[in-house]
């Protein structure tokens, strides 16, 4: 068994056919933590409205969660883009699992992290439906091929390799896009005297530190199969897990190399509007 003081998944897509929902249950199984954050789209409405794929793996997941709140383990929900209706029970407790706009997390080291799901950072989903259309077709696509792919590898008897991730790996617009998703989200830590933000959303488990905080990202569990845990002593690390569970990040101890000299990147993805939004949610 695996013990972390916290640990923060995102991104399960619960009730599509791309949810890796296996390896998902196999982690929640073997891992143990006193806080667990569901940092958004855990459940994919907006899938669910399309066809309803929710078979016994899924059901399986949920059971899990809410035996863990129901055993002591506190579940904090902050809901995403694609289960946004939940938004509406933020400041509840349902069922033992606690809903918030947003929370702030403090480290076992005394850092204090805002958690959202992200996609207030998203100017595809703030600004323009019809590019979310067409990027949510194309993201699509590449599950599908991800899902066929990985069908075969397991005939093979090879371990679950993502090959949408590394897809996207390549496609420049992608990373450039991530990265300024990455230095929006290190920007409102910063404004609202952070030492930090965590988030999913973008499927793109990573750290990006800065002179002033750490962007933490913990992927999801449709390409990558990843979640950000804390441990005892407040380090932050990355575990990928599906037949080879590891860690693949740990939070860097020194800025990236384009924060050098006192060069600020800009963040050019940031809404005006958004520091305030995060001083004024409720947590």
């Amino acid at each position: 068994m695996h013990q972390y003081r916290s640990v923060f998944i995102s991104d399960v897509h619960l009730g599509s056919a791309d949810c890796q929902a296996g390896y998902l249950m196999d982690f929640l199984t073997h891992v143990q933590c006193e806080t667990l954050y569901l940092v958004g789209d855990i459940v994919d409405l907006i899938a669910m409205q399309r066809r309803v794929h929710f078979p016994e793996s899924h059901q399986a997941v949920v059971r899990k969660l809410l035996e863990l709140a129901r055993n002591g383990t506190r579940v904090i929900y902050v809901p995403g883009n694609h289960d946004e209706f939940l938004r509406h029970f933020c400041g509840q407790t349902l069922a033992g699992i606690e809903l918030r706009q947003k929370a702030i997390h403090t480290t076992a080291d005394g850092r204090r992290f805002v958690v959202c799901h992200g996609d207030q950072f998203d100017q595809v989903v703030r600004c323009s439906p019809l590019m979310l259309l067409v990027g949510d077709r194309a993201h699509g696509l590449l599950l599908r091929l991800n899902r066929w792919f990985n069908a075969w590898r397991r005939v093979r008897r090879k371990p679950y390799w993502s090959l949408a991730a590394w897809i996207k790996t390549r496609i420049g617009k992608a990373r450039s896009f991530i990265r300024r998703f990455e230095l929006a989200a290190l920007t409102a830590a910063e404004r609202g005297h952070y030492d930090g933000f965590i988030c999913g959303h973008i499927h793109s488990a990573g750290f990006l530190r800065s002179e002033e905080g750490l962007y933490c990202n913990d992927g999801d569990w449709v390409e990558h199969c990843t979640a950000l845990v804390e441990r005892q002593d407040g380090k932050l690390e990355i575990l990928h897990w599906s037949e080879q569970p590891r860690v693949i990040h740990q939070e860097p101890a020194v800025p990236s190399p384009e924060f050098g000299a006192g060069v600020r990147p800009v963040a050019d993805v940031l809404s005006p509007s958004f520091i305030e939004q995060v001083n004024a949610a409720p947590k």
